[in-house]
């Protein structure tokens, strides 16, 4: 399987933390002591989430209305192409409306998450795009017990929040590195050692033609938000690129990929529990067409 992201690069991105972010720009801005950043939103509290939950039965009606063009103004990053593609690929159905939230509130005031419980768990992230709140992912189905909310204010330590930030890095290296040679593990049964698997095996799988597979983040923020003083609970997005090509002495291909075309890829949306003894734990996973 040819990878061609280095995982050597990864495994060193990884090691110094700093590798994909860019740094951050000074600005210097004339001093009011007394007044609050205007670029600075103070933190989502429980009663604005639950009023941009409601975005959730807007994209419902949009759904049952087969209008695509609502289904996109209501969606933003990852859920803006995987709804969108979605919606115009069907044009019929739609997801059961969730219910039953409880919300994930972060420091940072444009964004959130959610868990609805019903009708069967799963994760939400809500961003402030432009002057309202859309949905940037989800659903996100749960895997294994629904992750639970910490305490109002709870901060996490600083050695889990810097593991917190490695996480995307962390996917990347692992999804990258088959042999393992960079000591990155997942638990036995986590969907990324099964999206691996998974990928190690789609040569095989289309032989004779052949295939490339590219995996890179996806260029949207990791978003975090403290569970407790020595977990996390992390939002990432990676893309996968897939180029399939005819084999030797072909003109045309013999097992094309089903649902992607010979250029295509797909968004996977990871969430994931992150402590301060071990690595990263997926407890969701979504992943659709891109392209």
């Amino acid at each position: 399987m040819q990878l061609r992201l280095l995982a050597l690069f990864a495994g060193l991105c990884a090691l110094t933390a700093g590798c994909g972010a860019p740094p951050e720009a000074t600005v210097v801005t004339e001093q009011r002591p007394s007044a609050v950043p205007e670029s600075i939103a103070p933190p989502v509290d429980a009663a604005t989430a639950e009023r941009a939950f409601g975005v959730l039965a807007e994209l419902d009606e949009a759904w049952r209305r087969r209008d695509c063009a609502a289904v996109a103004e209501l969606t933003t990053g990852a859920e803006k192409t995987l709804g969108g593609r979605a919606c115009e690929a069907t044009r019929n159905g739609r997801p059961a409306l969730p219910g039953d939230p409880v919300f994930f509130l972060p420091d940072a005031g444009d964004w959130f998450a959610a868990l609805a419980r019903k009708p069967s768990p799963a994760y939400y992230v809500f961003q402030l795009d432009g002057d309202r709140w859309r949905l940037a992912a989800g659903p996100v189905p749960a895997h294994g017990e629904p992750v639970s909310p910490g305490d109002p204010g709870v901060a996490a330590g600083r050695e889990v929040a810097t593991r917190a930030r490695l996480v995307p890095q962390r996917h990347l290296t692992y999804l990258t590195d088959p042999a393992g040679v960079n000591g990155v593990r997942f638990p036995s049964g986590d969907p990324v050692r099964k999206l691996l698997d998974e990928l190690a095996g789609k040569p095989a799988e289309v032989a004779p033609d052949r295939l490339s597979i590219d995996v890179e983040l996806a260029g949207e923020p990791a978003r975090t938000v403290a569970l407790s003083t020595g977990s996390v609970l992390v939002f990432d997005v990676l893309r996968i690129g897939y180029e399939q090509r005819p084999g030797p002495g072909r003109k045309a291909l013999k097992r094309p990929l089903e649902g992607l075309s010979p250029e295509g890829s797909e968004l996977v949306v990871l969430a994931s529990v992150v402590s301060a003894a071990d690595g990263p734990t997926t407890v969701g996973l979504r992943r659709g067409p891109a392209g």
